[in-house]
């Protein structure tokens, strides 16, 4: 770094934003920084964190208007001319400054059926899972996600409709669709398929570009769309 100060703006509410000296240090994440600023210079400033080593993604907000996870961030990665511009999630309503409310997101995952749907109960036997099968290798691809909200932060098709279910809760429910032991095919592939489901993306790929875990939830989408297509047919809608 060029300094020992980097200027960190902070975005709180509508259209305020707060400009803070936060001194620099080796190996400072952007979390760091906005820890520092909430015990030095301002302890009103709201916030949410837990982990702080990319386990729980509940520290995620916009880092120069990209959605990151702020602990895994090097504040040196983004960093322009010594300064940057931290704010609230995208597409979320702000609860306090840097906090939002995740529960429109969790809301979509109920909406896209993202649950399990099970039949058996504790008395019958398990049933074997064949791991190297085409749908459970799908399945397996989306289940390391961790419900942070960068897709959805960085989808462009939830700014412009409030309705669509979103990327993460599309990929629960492909995951759950390819699950051999999810009983809940039908009712997935209805919730997905209406109004606000997976025919409205667009297929930019923000969703798989920022995602802090490296899935693709634009592929599982696209795995959503061609399997509505074809029980749209099948039961000669």
């Amino acid at each position: 770094m060029t300094t020992n100060k980097l200027s960190v703006t902070i975005e709180r509410g509508s259209d305020a934003q707060e400009v803070f000296e936060v001194p620099a240090y080796d190996n400072q994440t952007v979390l760091d920084v906005v820890s520092w600023v909430q015990q030095n210079a301002d302890p009103t400033l709201s916030y949410r964190f837990a982990c702080r080593v990319g386990m729980c993604g509940s520290c995620a907000m916009m880092v120069n208007g990209v959605p990151r996870w702020t602990c895994r961030t090097h504040i040196s990665k983004v960093l322009k001319g010594n300064a940057v511009t931290i704010g609230p999630l995208r597409n979320l309503p702000v609860i306090k400054d840097l906090a939002v409310d995740m529960d429109p997101f969790f809301d979509k995952w109920v909406g896209a059926e993202g649950v399990h749907h099970g039949a058996l109960t504790r008395d019958d036997p398990i049933a074997p899972v064949d791991e190297d099968s085409a749908p459970r290798v799908e399945a397996n691809a989306g289940i390391e996600c961790i419900n942070c909200s960068v897709c959805y932060a960085a989808c462009d098709t939830v700014a412009g409709n409030a309705d669509y279910l979103g990327p993460a809760a599309l990929q629960r429910a492909w995951t759950l669709l390819n699950d051999a032991k999810d009983e809940g095919r039908l009712a997935i592939l209805d919730a997905v398929s209406g109004a606000g489901g997976c025919h409205n993306c667009h297929s930019m790929g923000s969703c798989t570009l920022y995602c802090p875990n490296e899935l693709d939830p634009m592929s599982a989408i696209a795995g959503l769309k061609r399997e509505t297509a074809r029980n749209f047919f099948k039961r000669g809608r």
